[in-house]
Formats: structure tokens, sequence, C-alpha cells
């Protein structure tokens, strides 16, 4: 019996990585498959070469190779890593983007895309270079907030190479899936589909100089996170949460995946949102229907900053609605908390960036 690479791959991808708790061939941690006979070989990148999984992970794979193909079978498994830092990652991926930042949740509905809009339009006002990648491949929402609903990117060329060209709206560069599909249409995608279009969104599109790069990621902890998270140059990212106590469960489990030895991507702050209601006819009252300081007292307990609490109002939902962010509306309680949180965004940027060239000195 002749074995295949298919064969190989499927039953590697009944190894699983114990921190990460998704299988190698997801994590795409399998490369340079090759077969001669009786004999199979294969490498498995680690995060590094001193992983305490390492020999746990080499034992599996072999045993996976015996048990699903052929117990007779020669297997040999280097065991190797990808030594790369953000600034390699950056210039090898996004050369001219000083910084890319993931805004994450722990679960859905609690504004995660509304507050990667309005940062993304406040950072812009102060006079940066932004993007937007929407990530959330399966529930775009990203083209509505902007009021880019319906359009459709170009296509260029930049040194030999065809790019895909995103679309603006007051100065802000938009990518979305949404931008390829029509509102109604579903996409039916398993993780590696989704894997290759969000690498697209890095590789193929052409970003020119940045200063910030908003990735808006899906909720929770799944492929789309892992994949980015092991794979693009991400320089940091903001958990968004509400003060709710439901909320805050599934942000901690959030956050603690950004620091797994595998990932350690660091932490900029907590964003609450929905804070507290405040009607439109009576601006100056507070009713705090999903609970009072929840990610204040979160950010406390983690060491982390919190930048900003965003009252849930309804010129918030209605910008969102109608492609026009409240935080262009100057004067509007909604809009200057936004402002406030993009100034302590800018702030932790600035620290975490100091203390990366600070390190590299050393």
């Amino acid at each position: 019996m002749s074995i295949t690479k298919e064969q190989v791959i499927n039953a590697l991808s009944h190894v699983d990585e114990p921190d990460l708790n998704k299988d190698l061939v997801t994590l795409n941690m399998i490369e340079d498959v090759r077969i001669e006979g009786k004999e199979v070989a294969f490498s498995v990148v680690l995060s590094s070469q001193e992983s305490p999984s390492k020999d746990m992970i080499y034992n599996a794979c072999v045993g996976a190779i015996h048990h699903f193909i052929d117990k007779d079978i020669d297997v040999n498994v280097h065991m190797t890593s990808r030594v790369s830092s953000i600034n390699d990652n950056r210039e090898n991926m996004l050369p001219a983007v000083k910084n890319v930042v993931a805004i994450s949740s722990g679960k859905g509905g609690v504004g995660k895309s509304t507050t990667t809009v309005n940062l993304a339009f406040a950072l812009a006002r102060e006079g940066a270079r932004v993007g937007i990648i929407d990530a959330d491949i399966y529930g775009p929402s990203i083209p509505t907030m902007v009021g880019l609903a319906d359009q459709r990117p170009g296509v260029d060329e930049v040194n030999g190479k065809q790019y895909i060209v995103p679309l603006e709206k007051h100065g802000i560069k938009v990518m979305s899936i949404g931008f390829m599909v029509r509102e109604d249409q579903p996409v039916v995608w398993r993780g590696p589909m989704v894997s290759k279009a969000l690498n697209q969104f890095f590789s193929d599109v052409y970003w020119g100089e940045l200063d910030y790069l908003l990735i808006d990621l899906p909720p929770g902890t799944g492929d789309i996170q892992l994949s980015l998270a092991t794979s693009a140059p991400i320089t940091a990212t903001v958990v968004v949460t509400t003060p709710q106590e439901v909320a805050l469960i599934d942000v901690k489990k959030a956050i603690s995946m950004f620091q797994l030895e595998q990932i350690q991507i660091p932490i900029l702050g907590i964003i609450e949102n929905m804070s507290w209601f405040t009607p439109e006819e009576l601006p100056n009252n507070k009713y705090f229907i999903f609970g009072e300081n929840g990610g204040k007292n979160l950010a406390e307990k983690l060491d982390l900053p919190l930048l900003g609490e965003i009252p849930l109002v309804q010129g918030i939902r209605e910008g969102g609605d109608y492609g026009s962010p409240i935080v262009l509306e100057d004067g509007h309680p909604a809009a200057e908390a936004y402002k406030s949180m993009a100034n302590k965004f800018l702030e932790q940027v600035l620290i975490l960036n100091s203390k990366e060239i600070h390190a590299a000195e050393l």
C-alpha cells in the first residue's frame, strides 16, 4: 500500500497542541511532508524550541502515524521553530505599517466592531493614517458601519505585482470580505479557507503607509483568532467588554489566550462598552443597565489600563446603521468618550513602543 500525503495530514489532524487545544494541522504547524516507501518525514513548527510540550507533541505525532496509517512506518519528525520578532513580521508582511492592533472580545454583542470604527475615525481625526481589516469573515459589519456597503475594491499594479486596493472613507482604508459578497450571501467556509482569505488581506492588499491598522476580530478564541495571533504581525491587542459578569467571564478567556507562551501578544488595555444608558433628552442621567464598574474592576485586577467607558446611547447605534460614526459629531458626549479612549490608546501604544526600543538597546 502506498502512503499519501493526505493520509499523513489526516493522521496529524488528530494531534493537538496542548496549550492552544487545537490540532497541529489547523494551526499550520505541519510543513515539508515527504514520503519515500515506508518512510514518512515532516516538520512540526513550534513557537519556541524550548516549548515544554515538545516531547509530548513528538511522541503524539509518531503515535498518530502508526495508529491511523501503519504501525510499521518509519517516522522522522523534525521539531523546529520560527524565530521572528514583531518587527521581522512587519518587515515581511506590512513593511509600511507601524502598528497592527487587534480589537477583540470574549463574546459577541459587546460592540467590538462599533468600537473599532469609532476608534479608527478618532485616530484619523488626530492626524493618524489608519486602516481597518474586517476579520469577522462570517459576519462582516464594517462596510455598513463606515458607509461603504455595496462598494467593491479595485485592483492596481505596484512594483510588478497586482494588489487589491482597499476602499476609503474619510481617509481611512478599509478591507472586508463584505466587499466581495452580496449582503444576503452567507460565507460558508471551513477554517483553512477563512485563514487563506485573511492572509490575503495582509499580503495581497496594498495598504501603503499606515500608522495604525486595526483588525476587527470575530468574538471568541477560535480558529481565526489563533491563525492571526500566530501568523500575522500583530503589535498588540485591545479587549472590549460590557460591565456584566457574563461578558467579563469570556473576556478573561480572550486575555488568557493572548498571554499564552505560544502567542504572547501585548494587551494595551480594556474598553468597557455600554457602561451606562443615557437618554438623549437627559444627558446628565446614568442608568447602569448591565452593571457598574465591571470593566474597571477587571482592569484593576489584571493590572491592565482601562482605556475608556463608552455610554449606551441611541446615536451610537444610529451612526453604525447609517454609516456615519458618532465620533464625527463634535460635542456629542459619546463622541467625547471615544476621543478620550483614543487618546489613552495612543498613550499605551507609545509606552509599548518605548519598552520595545529600550529592550532592543539592551
